[in-house]
């Protein structure tokens, strides 16, 4: 027997969304036992529902939503004299934008009874509207560096 083939529409921006070093890390980060065409088809998918929820393009919301993600700064774990101190850390850019990928699909896949697809759009939905847990998460980051600022003199690294 014949395998059925995935038919999914892409649009030319789409296209040229998933060959862009985000893309690449949005498929990276969702693929799960080296399916990487599975995590294509989720994310193409999931910029389908997106652009037919919103009329905004479904690529400016996935930009603005992880633009409202990336944290600022993070807390690293230094131990001096046998104490550990959390010490606030500034986070290179690429980092950043890492993390926040990250932070929305590990978010999105903690949701139950949907699809990937459907938790997906939902989470990027959110976090372009400044809400939703991974905006929770970089908050609370930035609270807790905030609480840690005293040892920032600890930081030589």
């Amino acid at each position: 027997m014949e395998q059925k083939k995935m038919i999914v529409k892409k649009s030319n921006y789409i296209k040229n969304f998933l060959s862009t070093k985000l893309g690449v890390k949005f498929i990276n980060i969702i693929m799960v036992n080296g399916k990487k065409q599975v995590a294509e088809k989720i994310i193409l998918d999931t910029l389908n529902l997106l652009s037919e929820v919103s009329s905004k393009n479904p690529i400016v919301i996935v930009k603005s939503a992880i633009k409202h993600t990336k944290p600022l700064i993070e807390v690293r774990t230094i131990r001096v004299r046998g104490a550990n101190y959390q010490v606030p850390v500034p986070i290179f850019s690429k980092r950043r934008t890492s993390l926040a990928v990250k932070w929305l699909i590990e978010n999105s896949r903690k949701k139950g009874g949907k699809a990937m697809k459907y938790k997906l759009r939902d989470e990027l939905l959110s976090a372009s509207n400044n809400q939703g847990e991974s905006i929770k998460k970089k908050i609370t980051i930035h609270k807790l560096a905030a609480a840690n600022r005293a040892y920032t003199h600890f930081r030589w690294f």
